[in-house]
């Protein structure tokens, strides 16, 4: 996640930079910091972020699930945790899901993929220009 699109998630969350550190559990300071690009937004801070962004973003519609949107079949999803869960909205936020066929070993190597897909498209694109 780059400093820019941080800044931009957070406003369409409509929080201020001391209500996000306070979301994150972390410091105003360091809030700065990702927004102004001097510090890298680690792994777990951009999972929430996105987790947040997709609870706002999804209220008071259905969820889209990753396997019928992706059609998966059935041996995949008997294998994923997304499935498993049934998360088929979240399988962005799930590790271990198997998009592509396997497991990915990072959430870097994960998000490479998922940034592509429809179903993490479907929230975050939405209202993106806001």
């Amino acid at each position: 996640m780059e400093a820019h699109e941080f800044a931009v998630i957070r406003r369409r969350l409509g929080k201020t930079q001391k209500e996000m550190a306070e979301l994150l559990a972390t410091s105003l300071k360091t809030i700065h910091s990702y927004e102004q690009g001097w510090r890298t937004i680690p792994p777990h801070a951009q999972r929430q972020i996105y987790f947040l962004l997709s609870r706002a973003e999804a209220a008071g519609e259905k969820p889209r699930s990753c396997w019928e949107e992706r059609h998966c079949p059935e041996e995949a999803r008997s294998r994923c945790p997304a499935w498993e869960w049934g998360s088929g909205d979240l399988c962005w936020f799930v590790n271990g899901t198997f998009c592509e066929g396997a497991a990915h070993g990072s959430w870097e190597e994960k998000m490479q993929i998922c940034r592509s897909c429809c179903v993490f498209k479907a929230f975050h694109e939405k209202r993106k220009n806001d």
